[in-house]
């Protein structure tokens, strides 16, 4: 299976090729705003770069979110276009759960791992997920942090905080003897999104090209420009 994947739900824009599970190539841009001329880049660049070619490709996956909505609205505009124009499955991904894919290995099994998205003010995208196995073990939210946020998680046990909303709660919640940040920022990448794309493939969970749509979790709110005298 040759699986192209795309993560545009960050400022991070990235896109990995797979073959059987294993990375061929993974192309990853670190910009202020993301731009759907540079997505088509990426593409072109890691399936150029691998030896292949796009009507090669058995599935295009991409993370669905939460995240930026213009982002994720680019990456999963270009994904369902690439598998309407080459006629190939549409794979989706939780973003979170890509993140947490990214350290995982990295902890003990009865470590819990809560990736964090920023999303403006003291409110960030979250989740819990198992570092044994990856297993969701709360859906993902949009949480506002506060002194009382995951009392009951850390008084389970060691909690990992991770990703660009973390700083929020490492402000609030850093003297907790089992909350854990990481100091290197974890972004979402390409890379796992086609690690677990690649289980979703096998496991035939596929999207409807048609009707899928990101997952926002919250309505885009729109700033209304504020008036200016003259």
């Amino acid at each position: 299976m040759l699986l192209l994947s795309l993560d545009t739900s960050t400022t991070v824009c990235s896109a990995a090729l797979h073959q059987d599970g294993t990375l061929l190539g993974c192309y990853e841009l670190f910009t202020e705003r993301t731009s759907s001329a540079m997505l088509t880049t990426l593409i072109n660049e890691v399936v150029q770069h691998t030896g292949h070619e796009l009507n090669q490709l058995d599935a295009i996956a991409v993370g669905k979110g939460p995240g930026s909505y213009t982002g994720l609205r680019i990456g999963v505009s270009t994904a369902k276009g690439l598998c309407f124009a080459l006629d190939k499955p549409l794979l989706s991904v939780n973003t979170l759960a890509a993140m947490a894919e990214q350290i995982r290995a990295f902890y003990p099994a009865s470590y819990t791992l809560c990736p964090m998205i920023d999303a403006r003010r003291m409110e960030v995208y979250c989740a819990f997920y198992s570092a044994a196995d990856g297993r969701e073990l709360h859906p993902t939210a949009a949480e506002i942090i506060n002194e009382q946020s995951f009392g009951s998680w850390l008084a389970d046990g060691p909690v990992v905080f991770f990703g660009d909303g973390a700083a929020k709660c490492r402000a609030v919640l850093g003297e907790h003897p089992n909350a854990l940040f990481l100091d290197k920022l974890v972004t979402p990448s390409a890379r796992t999104v086609g690690v677990l794309a690649g289980q979703a493939f096998t496991e035939g969970r596929v999207e409807d090209v048609a009707t899928f749509e990101p997952f926002y979790l919250k309505e885009f709110m729109a700033v209304k420009p504020k008036a200016v005298a003259f």
